[in-house]
């Protein structure tokens, strides 16, 4: 995958961050839906697959990966 913009690199990095509360992290992968971009969908999966992360945020990183390709789709 082509390098990661700044934007993108800090918010996977809270996303993944288990030190974080679940609300950053869950915060940081909304940002990354609202980006929209290829990237930031690519970014999303690999979050999605990510087993260290709870169910809940993994989820979450999916669902915001389908909202995404929704709206490349309309």
């Amino acid at each position: 995958m082509a390098e990661k913009p700044d934007e993108l690199k800090k918010l996977i990095a809270i996303a993944t961050d288990l030190q974080l509360a679940a609300d950053l992290r869950s915060n940081a992968i909304k940002q990354l839906g609202k980006i929209g971009t290829h990237e930031a969908l690519l970014a999303l999966l690999e979050l999605a697959g990510n087993e260290h992360l709870i169910r809940k945020e993994r989820d979450f990183a999916l669902k915001q990966a389908r909202e995404i390709i929704k709206s490349v789709h309309e």
